[in-house]
């Protein structure tokens, strides 16, 4: 009774540990993202797996819980592998590692490849301290709101984005965050056409705009450390509200992206209200 969270190669099959092949024969069950790609690695692999595969997407995640959780809890080991990397991070199985969690199922790991991991440590960026955001928000709105959470950010941060909107990712974040803040793109990290271009925002647009393909991993350097005047928080905030935000969403914000305090902020707000 078992679940076994195990990353894949990124790209090249022979990053693979023998412990990977090892589970991936003797599993019960092996749930794959892609079932296709999951044999063209099994074949590379020179594994001929014993158990079951099942697909297991996004799409399909929620109606697949039920039937693995009732085969973990007859006992069955299960093998969770995504395309590329460690399962749950930005890809399908966080919900099937927190059912089984809440259902007393043990819970291991195959470690391996990291695409988050893999960029830091390439980027040449301080990987002292970083943070990971997942996918860039697809909404304008969104994304501007994150941008702006990131203006005052101390820490790395890794980020996926896709190839087609990666240039005015880069673009909307050079205005926001300055064209100067450092930044590093991973293009197809550990494959034959692998590529790291470092440079400014800026800079990283403008080379984007030609067109860019591939898996992309943005590493984004942390803001450096500035003054934090309470007294303009408590304007900007205030200025907010004017406009129509609520005080504690609008305090939230501006509180992060300063990077301090929320209730610091807030209570400074209503102390001006008098």
């Amino acid at each position: 009774m078992t679940l076994i969270l195990a990353a894949t190669p990124l790209g090249d099959s022979r990053d693979a540990s023998p412990r990977l092949a090892e589970v991936l024969a003797e599993a019960d069950v092996v749930a794959a993202e892609d079932t296709r790609r999951f044999r063209a690695l099994a074949t590379a692999l020179g594994v001929t797996p014993r158990g079951r595969v099942v697909s297991f997407y996004e799409d399909v995640e929620s109606a697949r819980l039920p039937k693995l959780l009732e085969a973990l809890r007859g006992g069955l080991t299960v093998v969770l592998v995504t395309d590329a990397g460690m399962p749950s991070v930005s890809d399908p199985g966080y919900r099937l590692v927190a059912a089984c969690v809440a259902d007393g199922v043990r819970v291991t790991c195959v470690p391996g490849p990291s695409a988050v991991t893999t960029a830091l440590a390439v980027s040449g960026l301080p990987p002292d301290r970083f943070c990971f955001d997942g996918f860039v928000p697809r909404k304008a709105g969104e994304r501007a709101r994150w941008l702006r959470e990131l203006a005052n950010q101390p820490r790395t941060v890794v980020f996926f984005e896709s190839p087609h909107r990666l240039a005015a990712t880069l673009a909307e974040a050079a205005d926001t965050l300055g064209a100067d803040r450092r930044a590093v793109v991973c293009r197809e990290l550990t494959k034959t056409y692998e590529e790291v271009r470092r440079g400014g925002l800026g800079e990283l647009a403008e080379w984007a705009a030609d067109g860019v393909r591939g898996e992309i991993t943005v590493v984004l350097e942390g803001a450096a450390p500035r003054a934090v005047d309470l007294g303009d928080l408590v304007a900007e905030v205030r200025s907010r509200v004017e406009a129509g935000e609520r005080l504690k969403s609008a305090a939230s914000e501006v509180a992060q992206a300063a990077g301090m305090s929320r209730k610091e902020l807030y209570d400074a707000v209503l102390r001006e209200r008098g």
